[in-house]
């Protein structure tokens, strides 16, 4: 049994708070056991200077953790993101594009910021997961709007954590758990069984290709459950 006396392929509680942010097009505060991120999504009439002419859309992201987000204060990082910061953003940006129609949103960018408030392990799979949300509220707003038509959207994306910790497969690892596991991944997957990116790391010794199986298996569950929150929380179920 873990910790926090969770089930190896149970979740953290799960909750996702909807129009925080009364000035974005779209936000949303994910809570995914003590790690807290707040996303919005901002829409700008232009892309990037590489797509004018193309008839197409752009969706971004950009990623930052607050100084207390963590148990002692980090710096902000004025003199531009770190390493790590950049390798995020870039994959919730990857993680987003990969389920969104461009040309349906026309000649405009749809930006994704997402602010870790809270870090307990599993940052970037909740800014993903979050993120989604936000995306489809600002695409919900420019369909009232009379921007677009229909919601430029394949399918859903979410992200989960998991790893081998203990000898155990563990989905949805908090910061104990990934600190110490003896290999971690991140999965993002499509809400229609695709897989967007995997992102796998033996820490000590290298995994088998049937424990791999087993964390596969377990990203899916945990990220069927939360397609299915997103879907709720966005009033589709």
């Amino acid at each position: 049994m873990r910790a926090d006396n969770r089930a190896n392929d149970a979740l953290r509680p799960i909750s996702i708070e909807m129009n925080v942010n009364r000035y974005a097009e779209g936000s949303c505060l994910i809570k995914a056991g003590n790690t807290h991120v707040l996303c919005t999504a901002s829409l700008e009439e232009r892309v990037p200077p590489w797509m004018r002419g193309s008839n197409e859309g752009w969706v971004t992201a950009e990623y930052a953790m607050l100084p207390r987000a963590t148990h002692d204060r980090g710096r902000r990082e004025r003199k531009g993101a770190s390493g790590r910061t950049q390798e995020i953003q870039r994959l919730i940006g990857r993680s987003l594009r990969a389920v969104v129609d461009m040309k349906g949103l026309g000649e405009r960018q749809i930006s994704l910021d997402c602010d870790v408030l809270q870090a307990d392990g599993g940052t970037r799979t909740a800014s993903i997961t979050g993120a989604y949300v936000a995306l489809y509220d600002c695409l919900r707003f420019m369909k009232e709007q009379g921007m677009i038509d229909t919601i430029p959207l394949k399918t859903e994306v979410a992200a989960i954590s998991v790893g081998l910790h203990q000898g155990e497969a563990k989905l949805d690892l908090d910061y104990s758990e990934d600190s110490s596991a003896e290999a971690d991944a991140n999965f993002v997957l499509t809400g229609n069984g695709g897989i967007v990116e995997i992102q796998g790391t033996a820490e000590q010794d290298p995994f088998s290709e049937e424990q791999f199986g087993d964390l596969l298996r377990y990203a899916k569950k945990g990220v069927a459950e939360l397609v299915a929150i997103q879907r709720q929380v966005l009033g589709l179920s």
